[in-house]
């Protein structure tokens, strides 16, 4: 069903600085922001970035497409940010007919993705090390049958709002890349990003359709939804509570 926000049942957006109109998004800055790399990676973990990354890389130039990538028509996923891989390598192993795309600028991340891939012997995974919305871009409109973004980097500061991933030029791109039936998934233990990403759907309605009940919803995990252990991380240690969001393509 398609959940009206405005409805005493949607979660509350209280009074809060909103500054998802402030000039630039991720899109129009063409930029990246934040760490691209941690602690120096581990032999093992540098053999697969060196060795192994480029045979499993997504292609620099031309369209990315299924054919392109796997050789065949199949459903495409991209995930965008997807951290150390762990929601990635389960979904792929979970649908193996189907292919992945996973975008993440941090390289330890990226090696940790690709122990899983390279442990499971995951063959329908593709990996961008750089910037998601670049091979986003190069994505035929209409191609994919799920798209992923699961615990964005909150950008919690006012003045730095425009480089959040949830912000009008990154959804216009969703929901062009998105075939009509298509699922779009968003995760954040945030409360901040919740509010600003909540008022960013509100105008893309008739793009989207949420795909809620009521609060148990967005309140549990759905199925086929892994927890990451930057989720578990979240819930346990910092007792951040987790929302979770499933809107269709129209």
């Amino acid at each position: 069903m398609r959940c009206d926000l405005d409805k005493p049942h949607a979660p509350r957006l209280t009074a809060h600085p909103m500054s998802a109109n402030k000039p630039g998004d991720p899109l129009t800055l063409n930029r990246l922001y934040g760490r691209s790399q941690g602690k120096p990676l581990r032999a093992g973990q540098q053999e697969l970035v060196d060795s192994f990354l480029p045979s499993i890389a997504v292609p620099r130039e031309g369209p990315v497409t299924s054919l392109d990538l796997f050789g065949d028509d199949r459903p495409l996923h991209f995930e965008i940010g997807f951290g150390g891989g762990e929601h990635l390598a389960y979904r792929a192993d979970l649908l193996p007919d189907h292919g992945f795309i996973g975008a993440e600028p941090f390289v330890n991340g990226v090696a940790q993705a690709l122990v899983h891939v390279r442990t499971s012997n995951l063959g329908n995974v593709r990996i961008q090390h750089g910037d998601a919305l670049e091979v986003l871009q190069r994505v035929p409109d209409g191609a994919l049958s799920m798209l992923y973004l699961l615990h964005p980097d909150p950008w919690p500061k006012a003045r730095h709002a425009k480089r959040r991933m949830m912000n009008d030029g990154p959804l216009r791109l969703f929901a062009q890349k998105l075939k009509s039936g298509g699922e779009f998934r968003f995760g954040t233990d945030h409360a901040g990003y919740l509010r600003h990403a909540l008022a960013v759907m509100r105008r893309f309605g008739d793009a989207f359709e949420w795909l809620v009940e009521g609060p148990a919803d967005w309140q549990n995990r759905p199925s086929g939804w892994p927890e990451t252990r930057y989720e578990h991380k979240a819930r346990t240690v910092y007792g951040h509570e987790v929302w979770y969001f499933r809107f269709r393509r129209r």
